[in-house]
């Protein structure tokens, strides 16, 4: 390595071309760049390690390249005769030659090829309509020979004097020429075709990082058809990244570790002026930018590649397909910690080697209460918004309550519910569209608000001073509505729910569920949990909905039917209470470690022969007896001046849970 003369020649043309000398002027590597136009010297950052030099031809390339260590062919995909000649020169020279190429396009969707200008024109010359032509002022006076052309033909060149002039002679100025840099981007691409009124857009597949994925998408948007020139046969070469590797390896340098970078940034309520100056500058700064529509309306997007997409795979996928844009800005709604797609966009890139940060918006928590001055630092939080939660249930335990949801419909029905179970004298604040003109806040109780036309996007703030956060473990069996139907009673119940130990969103099933007694108590304690209560006995189903209703218990849903047949169908427990098997015990626990191999069990039993089924269904190599008790409970009565205790029959409890003994 020591007889290296640590210099480059370097072919310019590109985005590519102007990304090595800077690689390679960082690493104080000397490169000596020849572009083959004006525009492309004014690209190149001159400094102490790089510097422009017009070469031309094949005999002075390849006398200059025996005095580089290696030669590097990065112009334009379409300069054919430049390329070959560097070729050639380097085939003369003996001098090393890495040659740049970009990957074409993946999707052109529905256009018209041809192999070349000529043939395009030709095409053209049959059609009416305006052509708007992106190829260059070197191709342009082959479309002069279309008829009625300076009505017609619109074309879009560098900003140059020469450039210019060049095209006044050929007859294109005023309205016809536009004189511009790139790049463009989606937007102002879609403008200008709109501008013309063009029918046809004339473009080369320039790959990516030539903005031909921003014409093709405003082409589909205008209702363009695209006329793509074909690009020219490549000979063999590689990509940007490998360049910079193989120019690392051969002058011993560290390859520059370009990590790209990806912000999420929230919008809050989506008003310009709620916009943080850190989301902002983000924006600004970033080469692509994506979110749903309405999350991009609040910015200056001119001159950015756009992706309309809120989906992380699909977001996840296109970034991974495109690694030309290496700052991104992902828009989300509200705040990027509160029930936010930012969640699952950070899942997608994790350990994927991207540099990800994440910039909060003003969230329409804070927006609301600050609107209805008030604190929230004791308020309840949770969404209806695209999930499901037990609402009244949650009132019932918070006194204020804040809850994100959907439009008028979303308010209406929770509106139903709270109403349906007793909660009439709540009140609730709704906060409509914020960040819009129609931006509002509405005030009523339940059936107040029921009689409103509310907003398209909701959130709601509740209010229950009757609320507790009690668990109601141990209700009274006489505050039950009673049928014929079988209940277990308080203290057995307490127990059972107590070892089940279940948590604030359990999935329970109880089997043979009588009144619903302890489907009730259940469902209070996993509030943001969902029982199934499962009985064959039609009138006892109908006790179960009239208890549910009484005691505020929604996430109480009843199944009329034969156990374990019509567990089969139901989402997966966390837990089960088996407090009848009608003699289907063996089979119904086969069906729930079948559905969850850890499912966690009680199952009670009133007579000796009970429980020794019990203890023969649950001795096998799949189950975990935990522990079994026996209840005895005697309650007092009274008899004239004395209490005398009234036993009632001894109840055994069996904890047991799905696992290898």
């Amino acid at each position: 390595m020591n007889d290296l003369k640590r210099n480059a020649l370097l072919f310019a043309g590109t985005t590519e071309g102007r990304e090595l000398a800077d690689f390679l002027s960082k690493n104080e590597i000397e490169v000596t760049v020849s572009t083959a136009t004006e525009y492309g010297e004014s690209a190149i950052e001159v400094n102490d390690y790089v510097k422009l030099e017009s070469i031309r031809g094949v005999e002075e390339m390849a006398e200059r390249m025996k005095e580089f260590d290696v030669v590097i062919d990065a112009t334009h995909p379409y300069a054919v005769k430049k390329s070959a000649h560097v070729r050639e020169a380097a085939e003369k020279s003996n001098a090393r030659l890495i040659r740049i190429v970009r990957p074409n396009s993946d999707d052109t969707g529905n256009v018209i090829t041809f192999p070349d200008i000529p043939s395009a024109v030709e095409y053209l010359s049959k059609t009416e309509g305006n052509i708007f032509v992106t190829t260059g002022s070197n191709e342009l006076s082959a479309f002069t020979s279309i008829p009625d052309y300076k009505d017609r033909v619109f074309a879009r060149v560098l900003s140059l004097p020469n450039v210019a002039e060049k095209c006044s002679q050929l007859g294109f100025e005023g309205r016809n020429l536009m004189c511009m840099e790139g790049p463009y981007g989606e937007d102002l691409n879609l403008a200008m075709m709109k501008h013309v009124n063009a029918k046809y857009l004339v473009t080369k597949d320039s790959g990516s990082v030539g903005g031909f994925e921003d014409k093709m998408s405003a082409a589909a948007k205008a209702g363009v058809v695209p006329i793509i020139i074909g690009r020219p046969e490549e000979h063999e070469g590689v990509s940007l990244k490998e360049a910079e590797k193989m120019l690392a390896d051969l002058f011993s340098v560290n390859a520059p570790e370009k990590k790209r970078k990806i912000t999420i940034a929230g919008v809050g309520t989506g008003n310009p002026s709620n916009l943080t100056t850190a989301v902002i500058d983000s924006v600004r700064n970033s080469d692509l930018v994506i979110g749903a529509k309405r999350m991009l309306t609040p910015f200056d997007l001119t001159g950015k590649k756009i992706l309309e997409e809120y989906r992380a795979e699909e977001i996840f996928d296109y970034v991974e397909k495109n690694p030309q844009y290496g700052n991104i800005t992902m828009v989300m709604s509200g705040d990027t910690g509160y029930y936010s797609g930012t969640k699952k966009l950070l899942s997608v890139f994790e350990g994927t080697g991207y540099d990800v940060n994440v910039l909060p918006g003003i969230s329409s928590i804070s927006y609301f209460f600050s609107k209805l001055g008030e604190s929230w630092d004791d308020v309840y939080l949770t969404s209806l918004h695209g999930r499901e939660d037990n609402i009244v249930g949650l009132v019932k335990r918070h006194k204020r309550l804040f809850t994100l949801l959907r439009g008028e419909e979303s308010v209406h029905d929770i509106c139903r519910e709270l109403s349906y179970h007793g909660l009439d004298d709540v009140k609730i604040a709704v906060g409509q569209d914020f960040g819009s003109p129609e931006e509002r806040i509405d005030f009523g109780t339940p059936k107040e608000i029921l009689d409103m036309s509310l907003g398209r996007l909701c959130v709601a703030f509740i209010k229950n001073p009757d609320a507790t956060d009690v668990i109601p473990l141990g209700i009274s069996d006489d505050d039950f509505i009673r049928g014929t139907a079988p209940m277990t009673k308080s203290e057995v119940r307490s127990l059972s729910v107590v070892k089940l130990g279940l948590g604030n969103d359990s999935v329970v099933y109880d089997v043979g569920a009588g009144t619903g007694s302890v489907s009730i108590e259940m469902a209070s304690v996993a509030v943001s949990g969902q029982v199934y209560a499962v009985e064959r006995n039609k009138e006892a189903v109908d006790l179960i909905k009239q208890n549910s209703k009484k005691f505020g218990t929604p996430n109480v849903k009843a199944i009329e039917g034969l156990a374990p047949d019509v567990l089969k169908d139901l989402p997966v427990p966390t837990h089960a209470f088996i407090g009848g098997s009608s003699g289907n015990l063996e089979s119904i626990i086969n069906t729930l470690i079948e559905k969850n191999p850890e499912i966690r069990m009680v199952i009670t039993s009133v007579t000796l022969e009970t429980l020794a089924e019990t203890m023969r269904c649950i001795n096998g190599p799949n189950i975990i007896e935990e522990e079994t008790i026996c209840v005895n409970v005697s309650r007092a009565r009274h008899l004239g001046g004395y209490h005398l205790m009234t036993a009632h029959n001894p109840v055994y409890i069996t904890v047991c849970r799905g696992g290898v003994q």
